[in-house]
């Protein structure tokens, strides 16, 4: 009998057993299966970054690029993702390349020593390469500290012993990303660069936000951007991290470039009678003030004004927020449309932002001088003349 009451007890154990052990074995082929996928992602990425590394080589003038390993493979110390010969000019080179998918500085000692343990062989002259989809800019900072090459999805490359092939891709990764993200910047806000190059110190996202008036989500997630592109460096973590731009004749000079494949601003030109450029400036300001109308000078006006430089000007050129008093002070100016002959030319701004940073000097508001420098870029004459003037005796950059 006691046995008899003891058997349905150990069959129902081994059937709880069996039920766990399947269970078991499903978990397992879901996770095998998770890694299989989450490796093969891996995999993909490594080869994709490989491939973009290859072309922005093979770009580059007089170099040749094969790549005579493609698969991970085991050297007599540590690991290599591709092995990619490299001809420069005559001159030879051997790229021992680590991938990953993202490297932040954490992260950079351990490929450090992966990299340093891998041994060169036969080979005369040997950069190590780490390529990522991303880097962060203190992992970039660790790695050209350490001598060691790398390359991003971005398209940043940094490598110590390719002598003018170090200078000629940043030049390229220059155009491939940085002037997107200052394409970036101005969709933001067209005052955001200027807020950027007109900011010595470092900023928070809230103060940056507040001066190019855009909301701190879109000023966070263009900092970012320009992070990731090394227009920044950064301290801090979180809600007090702060930002501090690199270069700012840098990121002015790539403005510049980006604005250069606009359209240039549309001019309502009007003849003003019996008033010359400096009266013209005067009265309009005047006007423009007493009727409330937004409003600021720039072009070769502006510019005579901030560092005098030509002995005349024969036209006034004003940007203004488009509005009925804006009208109502163009008709008591006196100001008719004409095609020819205009010595006042309005720009009408699409919003504010236009008009950020905005002096006012002797009375009349002048654009901010970054905004007359740009202006003057795209003027005709001599304006090219007196924008590098003007850059130099008050931007200072």
């Amino acid at each position: 009998m006691i046995v008899a009451s003891r058997l349905p007890r150990r069959e129902f154990a081994v059937q709880r057993i069996w039920r766990l052990y399947r269970i078991f074995g499903i978990v397992l082929l879901f996770a095998e299966q998770e890694i299989t996928a989450v490796m093969t992602e891996s995999t993909f990425v490594e080869h994709a970054l490989i491939d973009q590394l290859l072309d922005s080589l093979r770009e580059l003038p007089d170099v040749h690029a094969e790549l005579t390993l493609s698969e991970p493979a085991v050297q007599a110390a540590g690991r290599v993702d591709a092995k990619i010969d490299l001809h420069v000019a005559g001159r030879s080179i051997v790229l021992l390349v680590e991938a990953k998918k993202s490297v932040y500085p954490r992260d950079v000692r351990r490929a450090l020593w992966q990299l340093k343990s891998l041994q060169h062989g036969h080979y005369a002259d040997v950069q190590h390469l780490l390529i990522a989809e991303s880097l962060s800019p203190g992992a970039k900072e660790l790695l050209r500290a350490e001598r060691i090459g790398y390359f991003d999805s971005g398209g940043s490359l940094f490598l110590l012993s390719l002598w003018c092939l170090r200078l000629h891709r940043q030049a390229a990764s220059e155009d491939f990303g940085k002037v997107g993200a200052v394409a970036l910047l101005r969709a933001a806000c067209p005052g955001f660069v200027c807020a950027l190059v007109n900011h010595e110190e470092w900023f928070g996202v809230t103060e940056v936000a507040e001066r190019a008036q855009v909301a701190p989500s879109t000023a966070s997630d263009v900092l970012s951007e320009l992070e990731r592109f090394d227009w920044l460096v950064s301290r801090g973590q979180g809600p007090s991290k702060e930002r501090h731009l690199r270069e700012p004749s840098a990121l002015l000079d790539a403005w510049a470039k980006q604005l250069a494949t606009q359209r240039t601003p549309v001019l309502r030109r009007y003849f003003v009678p019996r008033l010359k450029s400096d009266a013209l400036i005067e009265r309009l300001g005047q006007m423009f003030d007493s009727h409330q109308v937004a409003y600021a000078v720039s072009y070769e006006a502006a510019a005579q004004r901030y560092t005098p430089f030509l002995s005349g000007i024969s036209q006034v050129r004003v940007r203004l927020l488009p509005s009925t008093s804006a009208e109502t002070a163009m008709a008591e100016l006196g100001a008719r449309v004409v095609n020819e002959g205009a010595n006042l030319a309005v720009i009408e701004t699409k919003s504010a932002g236009e008009l950020l940073f905005r002096q006012n000097v002797g009375g009349v508001w002048l654009a901010s001088p970054v905004q007359v420098y740009l202006d003057l870029l795209r003027g005709e004459g001599r304006a090219k003349e007196m924008a590098e003037h003007l850059r130099k005796e008050r931007i200072g950059f």
